[in-house]
């Protein structure tokens, strides 16, 4: 199983506790299999959870700049019009997906073309499904212009457990749909914001899979 490199550290410094903590405990209360032995069951299944959330799958990504794909795994929680105000400033199509703590949690480009926009906000943590959590969570904007002039904004979103949100995109940059972009730490959402005239192909609670799974298409 391959492991993101935002795992890197975090995965080294959970083994160096928990190997620590266990040795402590062992050369402590050696004749107490009752202590030693539950503390290595649960320190080994914590540890596995770790290194679970770090995975980061081979993914065949879809390539079609025509086609809006899903930045993430998760679940679809939001299908709505909304007006759009920190970039286009017009009417847009919000498509949001949940992530838990279960899915994998790296980003990938939705759509190929240029960065045009990128901007990290601080923020509150309330929990991922909250409605405000788009406009009021720690998050980060980036908006891309395909090669035929439309612009995709998604949104990488903190949530109750997330507190650590890594993107990889500049203003600038040339995004190539299905690449790695972030990733986010610990329970979160992801927005997609797509042309007022795009088509949805995904519905309220279908399960998504990053860079293969195709939310919108872009009108001609």
């Amino acid at each position: 199983m391959k492991i993101h490199k935002e795992g890197y550290a975090i995965i080294s410094i959970a083994l160096i506790v928990l190997a620590g903590l266990n040795s402590i405990v062992y050369f402590l209360f050696q004749p107490l299999l009752w202590i030693v032995l539950p503390l290595a069951i649960l320190s080994g299944v914590f540890f596995l959870l770790i290194v679970q959330f770090f995975r980061y799958p081979k993914r065949n990504p879809i390539l079609d700049g025509n086609k809006i794909v899903a930045p993430s795994d998760g679940k679809v929680v939001v299908i709505e019009e909304i007006e759009e105000t920190e970039f286009f400033h017009d009417r847009r199509i919000q498509l949001s997906i949940f992530m838990s703590p279960l899915n994998v949690h790296a980003q990938w480009f939705p759509i190929p073309g240029i960065v045009r926009y990128f901007k990290y906000h601080p923020g509150k943590y309330l929990v991922a499904w909250h409605p405000k959590s788009s406009t009021e969570n720690e998050r980060t904007t980036i908006v891309i212009e395909s090669d035929t002039g439309k612009q995709v904004m998604f949104r990488q979103i903190a949530g109750a457990v997330a507190r650590r949100i890594v993107c990889y995109a500049k203003e600038g940059d040339t995004a190539k749909q299905g690449e790695n972009c972030g990733f986010i730490k610990f329970g979160s959402r992801i927005d997609v914001i797509v042309p007022i005239d795009a088509t949805i192909r995904v519905n309220m609670e279908d399960k998504t899979v990053g860079s293969e799974t195709i939310l919108a298409e872009l009108s001609a």
